[in-house]
Parts: structure tokens; C-alpha cells; sequence
């Protein structure tokens, strides 16, 4: 029997071993991927450490990965091709009850060829790759859950007054970043009634988000932040109803979208608003009236989930790498080669990072 290595999580709180595993057979609507590069989230290191999602032990995690086609099972459309077909790929360890074989911390790793996207041409890096799975799911899922219409590539047949703000708060993150670029192009759709993009980050990365498509980017250190993004908008003759929380403190968030309750200079009813949050909502966050908040995470129910995986990453991730009306952001920083260096990887990440996604070599 064929095996490989894989950085196995052992028990609840315990650092990855390196072991090696038997190499499994991907079954119908399944690829196995050779895994290049991972790059690390946040859940990763809360899986580590407190056994997030994890039934059983030991087994694999992992989330983002980028790497070769090396089998394809049945009903697999002809595009992934073995030993040819490059691809970035989303986990469905968490779908799968945590088996092992679907968790990319190891050289061979399943995935429903519904979380992967063949890459467009040989000049994206495995590593630039690997940062594009999570963080292009989540805002997407963020404007899916809030009922923000996608995209359109016809023409818009009745084109809507641009009367919006859309906020994106911690927008030097990982999966902030692509919410600005994401938001961008909602921006830019003359179906969508969004005419500007506002960010928050820290000083140090104001003009790379700028950079990304946000047209007012704010310290979010600023005590006065929340009447900054207030006052810019009121200036701009807009209104913000909808806010991504992409890391940092719901209230802000809340206590901006709070004041544009009511009618509008048009007396239309505004009462509502909502807030998409990547990081888990607090049980004990104040319920402010109008303002409802809610965790992004993809449906539960399998056929549901495939088909949000095939929109997110195998149709709108696909096209707009291909058009470059995209980028990997932000910047990979490379913590080492191996598996073995992902435990540290994860401790340097629990610590703290700004604008860059950590990441790590798994093969040439």
C-alpha cells in the first residue's frame, strides 16, 4: 500500500507528529491532490489547541492548499486532469467529520473537486496560490448570507441608483483583503447599488488596501474611527447598511451601521441593516435593534454546500483569475519547508500577524 507523511494532530492540544499515513483513493466527485503549499488560518491553531470540530482522534487539519492533481475519481469534469492540472483548494475536512484523509497538512490530501480551482497558467506560485481558498470564500459568503446580489455578467437591464457605502472592518486581513477586491467589483457592477468601498486597518496598511479597490480606508486604532467613517459617508451622500467584520470588535461595526437606521433622503424605510462576521459572534454581544449580525459559515447540508463551493471557488474565483480582475493578497510570507514547521507556523500566527498569510512549503 502506497504511503505518505502528514502532520498528525494526536490528541486535543497537542503538537502535530510526523507520521506517515496510507495514501488513499479518491471515490466519485473526489481529487487527490499532491499537496505543495498550505497556507495557515486562525482555525487552524483554535483546531490544535481547544479540538474545534474534531471528533476523534488523531487526524489532519488544515484548510488552504494548493498542489497537483494526482487521481480524479468518477463524475470528475475532463478539466482536472492528472499529473497536469494545477489547482488551490478548500478543505472539506470539517464536512467529513474530521477523516484524515481530507486535511492538507500532508503530502496527499482528498477534496470534492467542487472546492478546487484549476489555476490559469503556470505563473502563479504554489504559495501565492494556497492563499486564495478561505479568503475568497469568505467575503463571498459574507454578501451571500446578507442577500447582496452577485455579480452579473449581462448587462444590467435597469440600472440602480448607487446610494451605498460598503464596509469592510479589519480589511488588512487575510480574508479582508479579498473582501475589499471582492467588494470592488460589486462596486463596479452597474447592477449593485453600492458606489463606494470604505475599509478599516491599522496605519501601517491604509495604502496597500486602498491599493486593493477601497476608496476610504480608516485607522482603526483612531478613537474617533467610528465618526470618521460616519462624517465620510454623510459627506459622500451614502448610506452603509451592510458591513463584512473580517477581524476586529463587533460594536464599532454596530454603532456605525446604527446611526443610518431610518428613511433616507428619499423616505425610503431603512430600518434594517446587517453585519456578516468571520470571526464566531459573541454570546454575550449586545442585540442592537435593526442591526442583525451574523457568522459567515457555508450551508451544512451537502448538495448545498457543494453547490456554494462550485459558485465561490470553481466559477467565480476561475473567472476572475483569469480576467486578473483579482490578486492573491496579501503577500505570502514563507515560515519554512515541511510539515514539521507547521507547529510553529501555527504558534507565530497565534501571536499575531498583519497583512501578510503565513505559509508553508509541503513539496517542490
Amino acid at each position: 500500500m502506497a504511503t505518505h507523511l502528514a502532520a498528525v494532530s494526536p490528541a486535543k492540544g497537542q503538537p502535530f507528529e510526523i507520521r506517515a499515513r496510507p495514501t488513499p483513493k479518491p471515490g466519485p466527485d473526489e481529487l487527490l491532490i499532491a499537496v505543495k503549499s498550505v497556507a495557515l488560518n486562525p482555525a487552524d491553531t483554535i483546531m490544535r489547541d481547544q479540538g474545534l470540530f474534531i471528533p476523534a482522534y488523531p487526524t489532519v487539519i488544515g484548510f488552504d492548499m494548493s498542489g497537483l492533481i494526482l487521481e480524479a475519481g468518477d463524475n470528475v469534469p475532463v478539466s482536472f486532469r492528472p499529473g497536469i492540472t494545477r489547482v488551490a483548494a478548500y478543505a472539506a475536512l470539517v464536512w467529513k467529520s474530521c477523516d484524515p484523509d481530507y486535511g492538507p497538512f500532508q503530502e496527499r490530501c482528498l477534496v470534492p473537486w467542487q472546492h478546487a480551482v484549476p489555476l490559469p497558467d503556470e505563473g502563479m506560485s504554489w504559495n501565492h496560490a494556497a492563499t486564495l481558498p478561505v479568503a475568497v470564500q469568505v467575503p463571498l459568503s459574507a454578501w451571500d448570507a446578507m442577500g447582496i446580489p452577485r455579480v452579473e455578467e449581462a448587462p444590467a437591464k435597469n440600472i440602480m441608483e448607487k446610494t451605498e457605502a460598503l464596509l469592510i472592518w479589519g480589511a488588512s486581513s487575510s480574508v479582508g483583503t479579498m473582501g475589499v477586491q471582492t467588494a470592488r467589483l460589486l462596486r463596479e457592477d452597474a447592477n449593485s447599488s453600492f458606489a463606494a468601498v470604505y475599509a478599516t486597518a491599522g496605519s501601517a496598511n491604509l495604502s496597500y488596501v486602498g491599493s486593493l479597490g477601497a476608496d476610504r480606508v480608516f485607522d482603526y486604532k483612531d478613537s474617533r474611527v467610528v465618526d470618521a467613517i460616519i462624517s465620510a459617508a454623510k459627506e459622500d451622500r451614502l448610506v452603509i447598511r451592510h458591513c463584512f467584520l473580517a477581524t476586529g470588535q463587533l460594536a464599532p461595526c454596530q454603532a456605525v451601521l446604527k446611526t443610518f437606521l431610518g428613511e433616507d433622503q428619499e423616505g425610503k424605510n431603512t430600518n434594517t441593516a446587517k453585519i456578516a462576521s468571520a470571526p464566531v459572534v459573541p454570546q454575550d454581544a449586545e442585540v442592537v435593534d435593526g442591526v442583525e449580525t451574523m457568522f459567515v459559515m457555508p450551508s451544512m447540508v451537502e448538495g448545498e454546500r457543494l453547490e456554494q463551493f462550485r459558485y465561490w471557488i470553481g466559477t467565480w474565483l476561475r473567472e476572475n483569475l483569469v480576467k486578473r480582475t483579482i490578486r492573491p493578497s496579501p503577500q505570502p510570507s514563507v515560515v519554512g519547508k515541511g510539515l514539521g514547521v507547521i507547529n510553529a507556523g501555527l504558534d507565530k500566527l497565534r501571536e499575531g500577524v498583519s497583512c501578510t498569510k503565513l505559509v508553508v512549503e509541503v513539496a517542490e
